[in-house]
């Protein structure tokens, strides 16, 4: 059982430090974006790589972030029924939408996100939304990892909640 919990730890510090990457991009896109409307607007000079930068770092904010917010329960979710179930059902109803549900779909898009990520690599694909023509690997494989992480928060969870179904008591 203390090997199980300190899994959980360690996944749990996965996402942490998911997390504090991922704040870095929101200040990139601060930046970025800044400097793209002070060009364009005040000194008639628009970059070519302000477009691609903004939509590579907002992806790659929102991906990374994504296990972070798993972990704090922070998402989006319809409480309208939810918040009046009792603890245990809570996590009986997390642990059946995780298993018909979350793992599924993020594993389905956890195996198109590698695969995308490995051919870019290999073909060295590049975006072509503009004449920057960035190359795409570093943002495909950023998004698999955080599909990655944000699959193993969701384990995580999933482990955390059957147990307590189980036992009537929380894991941590």
């Amino acid at each position: 059982m203390a090997l199980l919990k300190n899994i959980l730890k360690l996944i749990d510090k996965i996402s942490t430090f998911s997390g504090s990457v991922a704040k870095w991009f929101a200040l990139l896109l601060v930046f970025a974006g800044t400097y793209e409307a002070v060009a364009r607007h005040f000194f008639d000079a628009p970059t070519v790589w302000a477009y691609d930068t903004l939509c590579m770092a907002g992806g790659t904010l929102y991906i990374l972030g994504a296990s972070y917010v798993y972990l704090h329960e922070a998402h989006t979710r319809v409480d309208i029924f939810y918040n009046m179930l009792s603890d245990r059902m809570k996590a009986f109803l997390n642990v059946v939408c995780s298993i018909f549900l979350f793992f599924p779909l993020m594993g389905v898009m956890f195996w198109l996100a590698l695969t995308w990520a490995i051919r870019a690599w290999r073909i060295n694909e590049v975006f072509f939304n503009s004449f920057w023509y960035p190359p795409a690997g570093p943002y495909r494989t950023m998004f698999a990892f955080g599909l990655f992480f944000l699959l193993l928060q969701g384990a995580a969870k999933f482990v955390r909640d059957f147990y307590f179904v189980v036992r009537g008591e929380t894991l941590d």
